[in-house]
């Protein structure tokens, strides 16, 4: 039976896919579906043979545009300094227009359930305050604290014993502390919308019916015990509308692809010393330096081929390494084909997953100032030690079982069934 669907996404880069992903194959199962988002996004919500609506007075930006980008993590001189930009630009800050930006869409045009990318508070809000099942698309590893695990975050390996315990309960709430000055402006939004108040932002993020993970399960730590209302329904694989057809640098050398961030992280530096390094190795290099950065500012070797965008899906099935940021749609990419990764992360939740890469044994991490020596000896470990690729392709293994069939669809769908008038708290 028809359903319509009502999905609230932002200009976050690589969170935006996975969610139009999934906003496509409800589309192509017949469903009615619309997404809320920034009239940047509104060519590839297009693509994605879905009817974009803008937002009229939540914020508007452009993350492939230094000066449109909404919330300029790449001016903050420290990872909490980041955080802050995300809490008060996007999360919080915005959460009482996000909100009414919802809530007027779904009195003008009611829907079955609202699902919404899960830094929007705001919009999870409107539909809290509409009564209908709520959803959040979380296209990360899970962000936040819970039992079995270290605090996600900081890249930390799992503890044990009382100590690790000790260090776990302390680094957790640490962890969620600078959240909480958020709160004042995302209750304000909810008293706005008759909503009672919540005790703490990161209470908030669990206030939905379902919480839908487009992560791998393999990836994240085995112990770790998460709320019931959350699913883990694997990542999405979709290359991204405004990726070309990939041309191949010629030769049968190994191809190692590169591919930083969609967004701007004034990421040019780290470009041209990938580009430097993969000149002094005997390979093939594809430098993808996504829509935010002019391919012309990389010099490139006569074996690398730089390009702005190429389907990384297709390129996957050739290269033997790929050099990434450790962005998670990158990585876990280059994992469900088997590629063991190099991970020069340059933040936000990049530090976490390179680490993740790490424990799973199917990469290693340089630091985002890593010469390119460093980076070519690093290159060179993850070619000619075989445990790279082997851990990999158990990787790979895992996933292909775990995308077989279309969970994060069937937990939708599912929900149009409920008789509750109200989302869980």
């Amino acid at each position: 039976m028809r359903k319509d669907f009502l999905f609230a996404t932002w200009a976050g880069g690589g969170a935006v896919p996975p969610v139009l992903s999934v906003a496509r194959a409800l589309r192509e199962r017949g469903h009615g579906v619309r997404v809320l988002a920034d009239e940047s996004l509104h060519e590839e919500v297009t693509a994605a043979g879905v009817e974009p609506v803008a937002w009229t007075t939540a914020p508007q930006g452009d993350v492939t545009d230094p000066a449109k980008d909404v919330i300029k993590d790449f001016e903050a001189r420290t990872p909490l300094g980041a955080l802050a930009r995300l809490r008060d630009r996007i999360v919080c800050g915005p959460a009482a227009d996000y909100a009414r930006d919802t809530l007027a869409e779904l009195r003008a045009r009611p829907a079955d359930v609202l699902v919404a990318e899960h830094m929007l508070l705001g919009a999870l809000t409107g539909g809290e305050a509409a009564g209908i099942p709520v959803a959040s698309l979380v296209t990360t590893i899970y962000p936040f604290p819970t039992p079995g695990a270290p605090p996600p975050g900081l890249g930390l390996a799992p503890a044990s014993g009382a100590l690790g315990r000790l260090r776990d309960r302390v680094l957790a709430r640490l962890a969620v502390k600078p959240w909480g000055r958020g709160l004042p402006a995302l209750n304000a939004a909810r008293a706005a919308h008759g909503l009672p108040p919540v005790d703490s932002v990161v209470d908030a993020f669990d206030r939905v019916d379902r919480l839908l993970v487009l992560s791998p399960r393999a990836l994240d730590h085995p112990g770790r015990r998460f709320p019931a209302h959350l699913r883990h329904v694997g990542p999405r694989l979709d290359d991204p509308a405004w990726a070309r057809k990939p041309e191949l640098p010629e030769g049968d050398a190994p191809l190692v692809l590169v591919g930083l961030s969609s967004s701007f992280m004034n990421q040019r530096t780290q470009l041209q010393r990938i580009a430097d390094a993969l000149g002094t190795l005997p390979v093939r290099g594809l430098l993808t330096t996504g829509p935010a950065v002019d391919p012309a500012t990389v010099r490139a070797p006569g074996n690398v081929l730089v390009t702005a965008a190429a389907p990384h899906g297709v390129a996957l099935r050739h290269a033997a390494v790929t050099i990434t940021h450790a962005g998670h749609g990158t990585a876990v990419k280059s994992l469900a084909a088997g590629v063991p990764l190099v991970c020069v992360p340059l933040g936000r939740d990049q530090t976490e997953v390179a680490r993740h890469v790490e424990l799973a044994g199917a990469g290693i991490t340089v630091s985002r100032n890593a010469s390119p020596r460093t980076i070519a000896r690093a290159v060179g470990r993850v070619l000619h030690e075989p445990s790279y690729r082997r851990e990999a392709r158990r990787l790979a293994a895992e996933i292909a079982a775990e995308t077989a069939t279309d969970r994060a669809v069937a937990e939708l769908e599912a929900l149009t069934g409920r008789n509750e008038g109200a989302c869980g708290a």
